[in-house]
């Protein structure tokens, strides 16, 4: 029985001993599985400040594309702000324009044809200033951008594609067409 007591002796110090090393390894594991959870966390959090940070210079980004854009949109409405106003004037000059080709000539009706043309003229330096340009078309190639074709003409001085005849001005408003001009085109 002596024995046996000191088996049980021995297992007992056996286990004593094993626990402090078994203790110690479950510390060290759960150490490791912390440092694992923490690894994971940082990584986490790592990973969503990275997103955070590419969110924020998208939406940068995104601000300075609108801000370029409405600045642009802004000078634009600044140098076309007077076009519908031209845009209704235009044919007040065009009718001007007429009526000066039809005026007899003679002592009586002088005065009052000088005076419409100073009128004519103070209208066009008025559009003039806004950046209204009358477009050269008579001898230019046809382009569709600016010319409108009413008619074509057989020429023996012009070649194909050319205009020969200005039936309406056109009109350029700074580089924008405001009217195509209406033109008769040689075949």
């Amino acid at each position: 029985m002596k024995e046996e007591q000191s088996f049980t002796e021995e297992q007992e110090v056996t286990a004593a001993e094993q626990e402090p090393v078994n203790e110690a390894a479950a510390a060290e594991a759960q150490a490791e599985e912390i440092t694992d959870q923490e690894q994971n966390e940082l990584s986490r959090l790592k990973a969503e400040a990275e997103e955070t940070q590419q969110r924020f210079v998208r939406a940068q980004a995104d601000f300075d594309n609108f801000r370029r854009r409405t600045q642009k949109e802004k000078e634009e409405l600044a140098k076309y702000a007077s076009m519908k106003l031209v845009t209704e004037l235009v044919p007040v000059m065009d009718n001007f324009e007429r009526a000066m080709a039809t005026v007899p000539e003679g002592t009586e009706t002088e005065s009052f044809a000088k005076g419409f043309q100073m009128i004519l003229r103070q209208l066009e330096t008025v559009l003039t200033n806004e950046g209204l340009t009358p477009m050269e078309t008579v001898g230019q190639p046809f382009n569709p951008e600016f010319h409108q074709a009413i008619m074509q003409v057989e020429s023996d001085e012009h070649e194909e594609g050319i205009v020969v005849e200005e039936v309406q001005k056109g009109y350029m408003l700074k580089d924008k067409v405001l009217r195509p001009a209406m033109v008769k085109v040689s075949s």
